[in-house]
């Protein structure tokens, strides 16, 4: 894989920059499939980003050496676990988004919820994830000015990125939809916390008339 640098992070913690978010989620799940094989040394955590992987906890000190030479293949899409999200697409932004993309109001839940997702990264918020899936030519920006609340369960997109608001926030995203029901994005009392963990497959299935 090219365009891979390494940094330390403080004394026991590395910082891989890859050159893309694709890369960034190849290499990703490249550490997750050794360190399940026993091939990685210990690392205490690791963690994606937008274009990075941190590891944290590193013990072994040839380790960065040695990530800047690997291999990595492209990702798998069929790799890791998958969860269904029921979703009414009646969000505010429809209109919006089906202008950006080209469409008609009507294509824009059947181009969606037919596209294969993958958690990316996590951030903003306990249990926002950031997917990724849809083809470039459908990025959409962040709207002018952000809403001063999003309802929790609220679909949303911008730039390359799909989200669902974990909890009632401000937020700046183009809302095409939500999640009828009450299962919760964050439950700190539930393991993993997280529904939507990185590497995680999400598939949004259309949900018309409930909620």
């Amino acid at each position: 894989m090219n365009g891979v640098r390494v940094l330390a992070a403080g004394p026991r913690a590395l910082l891989v920059e890859l050159a893309s978010g694709a890369d960034a989620e190849a290499f990703h799940a490249e550490l997750l499939r050794r360190r399940a094989a026993g091939d990685l040394p210990a690392v205490r955590e690791i963690v994606p980003g937008a274009r990075t992987v941190l590891l944290d906890g590193v013990e072994d000190r040839t380790l960065a050496r040695r990530l800047e030479s690997w291999t990595v293949p492209p990702l798998d899409g069929a790799e890791g676990r998958a969860v269904e999200i029921p979703v009414v697409y009646d969000g505010p932004d429809l209109t919006d988004v089906a202008a950006a993309w080209g469409v008609a109001v009507e294509e824009v839940p059947r181009i969606h919820a037919g596209t294969d997702f993958r958690v990316a990264f996590c951030g903003f918020a306990p249990g926002f994830g950031y997917l990724t899936g849809l083809p470039g030519h459908l990025s959409v920006p962040r709207r002018s000015t952000p809403r001063t609340r999003v309802p929790a369960g609220a679909l949303a997109l911008a730039g390359p990125y799909t989200g669902v608001y974990p909890r009632t926030s401000p937020g700046g995203w183009q809302l095409i939809g939500r999640m009828p029901g009450p299962e919760a994005l964050w439950d700190p009392g539930r393991e993993p916390a997280a529904l939507l963990g990185p590497g995680t497959r999400v598939r949004f299935v259309p949900a018309v008339g409930r909620g």
